[in-house]
């Protein structure tokens, strides 16, 4: 990794007592988490643009883990803070610092969308997924009083593209003959090729590789990304921002990934019949854009028995996907609780035959 390049930055010293603003969640203002003065994010007057994959050139092949990290200078107490963050807070004094200009062999974040759940929400939600978890330990109805809940925008890819596909594959159609007594069901097959098209608009996937993919997919399926705003740094004061760990290419992988699946329904939705066989699909990908796209998220880690687990909560709609811990013996109770009823209703059964 190359050494630690200045940043060029901001920050949003409030006009009645000089305190750092903080993007409000849930508004469109910086607020001083001090006195409560707000300042009004100036509309933006350019639109999200997506961007052309043909033009990405050697951006695609520049792995982020060699970028340099940022280099901030605090204009409050003029401390420096070395971080691979887009934003963040300073280390001395916690004034929030965000870079308004970005390493030009990374690609530059074209969009957010802002935090709409404040952290009380965020704990509210929180609280009612934790009482949720009826096999989880006692212990673990604490982790919604937990203060360790960090605003965080991770950055994502979205992918558009205009599809055509090419299939090869055999069509399924039932028919019944009389076998010792029995109707049996059987299966004619017959050959079947053909083309289906599909235009996709933003697929999400993670470019981070910080938190759990899995939980951030889960998260996806809630996603409004038209909500997305043209980038201003003003979002993200106040709030930790992740510089993307994963490429635009891996990225695109992903999101045909994603697709493939989709692109199959279609496939047998063409072949059509009673059943259906795909041998061979291939695609070619058209017109084919892409924005990164950062996405509010309240992060949790906890520790419980000697392990930490991770939860995350959309900043957007508080949808909760994370991991819990199982208690063994409310398992067990549950388990043995219902032999017994089952071992009741047997007993009556005999009894009143």
């Amino acid at each position: 990794m190359s050494n630690p390049a200045p940043v060029s930055h901001q920050t949003y010293p409030c006009a009645d007592c000089g305190a750092q603003l903080q993007f409000a969640p849930g508004t469109t203002a910086l607020s001083c988490p001090y006195c409560g003065a707000q300042q009004q994010i100036a509309p933006q007057q350019r639109k999200v643009v997506e961007h052309a994959y043909s033009e990405l050139g050697e951006k695609t092949r520049r792995d982020p883990a060699d970028a340099a990290p940022n280099l901030f200078v605090c204009t409050g107490c003029r401390a420096h803070t070395e971080s691979d963050a887009w934003s963040d807070v300073c280390q001395f004094c916690s004034a929030p610092v965000v870079a308004d200009q970005f390493d030009p062999d990374l690609v530059a974040p074209e969009a957010v969308v802002p935090f709409k759940l404040d952290k009380s929400g965020a704990r509210e939600a929180l609280k009612a997924w934790v009482a949720s978890r009826w096999f989880a330990p006692n212990a673990f109805k604490k982790v919604s009083e937990a203060e360790s809940l960090k605003s965080t925008y991770l950055p994502h890819w979205t992918w558009d593209a205009d599809t055509t596909s090419t299939y090869r594959g055999e069509r399924g159609e039932h028919y019944y003959v009389e076998r010792d007594g029995k109707r049996e069901r059987r299966t004619r097959w017959h050959r079947a090729h053909g083309t289906v098209r599909r235009s996709f608009d933003d697929v999400v996937v993670p470019a981070t590789s910080h938190v759990a993919g899995d939980h951030l997919d889960d998260l996806a399926k809630d996603w409004d990304t038209s909500a997305a705003q043209a980038f201003q740094p003003q979002y993200l004061s106040g709030h930790f921002t992740q510089r993307y760990e994963v490429g635009p290419e891996q990225g695109l992988e992903a999101a045909k990934q994603k697709m493939a699946p989709v692109i199959r329904s279609d496939v047998k939705r063409d072949i059509g019949g009673d059943a259906q066989r795909i041998h061979q699909v291939d695609t070619v990908y058209g017109n084919l854009t892409y924005k990164l796209l950062l996405l509010p998220v309240w992060l949790l880690a906890y520790l419980f028995n000697g392990k930490t687990w991770q939860v995350l909560v959309s900043g957007q709609t508080g949808r909760i996907e994370g991991e819990r811990p199982w208690s063994a013996w409310k398992i067990t109770f549950a388990v043995l609780a219902a032999l017994i009823v089952l071992a009741g209703v047997v007993y009556l059964l005999y009894t009143n035959q």
